[in-house]
């Protein structure tokens, strides 16, 4: 146990950040957050709600987190884990879009 703890005081102290590691962050902070904001529309509605904002954070965090991994770690782990989750979100923001404007126009939805 002394021996972990000292282990991550340590790496504390060498922390070092970098352009890419706050790219990382970020996309971390916006595809975590995401959640926080379907939890708060959620609780607002009384029911399962996916915002439009969700998918942005979706996509924006996604890609975030796809370019850290590809571009300043080069971490095959994190490319294959983060690769998916980009199009699944892009895929998700355009038929949110799609349905959003038909409402609006009133066309029938396919």
């Amino acid at each position: 146990m002394h021996f972990d703890l000292a282990h991550i005081l340590q790496s504390l102290q060498q922390f070092h950040l970098t352009p890419w590691k706050a790219v990382g962050y970020l996309g971390t902070l916006m595809f975590t957050g995401r959640w926080f904001v379907q939890l708060y529309y959620t609780r607002k509605f009384k029911r399962v709600v996916m915002p439009l904002s969700f998918w942005w954070m979706s996509v924006t965090g996604s890609a975030l987190l796809l370019a850290y991994f590809i571009f300043g770690k080069n971490d095959s782990v994190g490319i294959l884990s983060n690769f998916f989750p980009v199009f699944v979100s892009v895929y998700n923001l355009v038929v949110h879009l799609r349905h959003h404007k038909n409402n609006i126009t009133g066309d029938e939805t396919a």
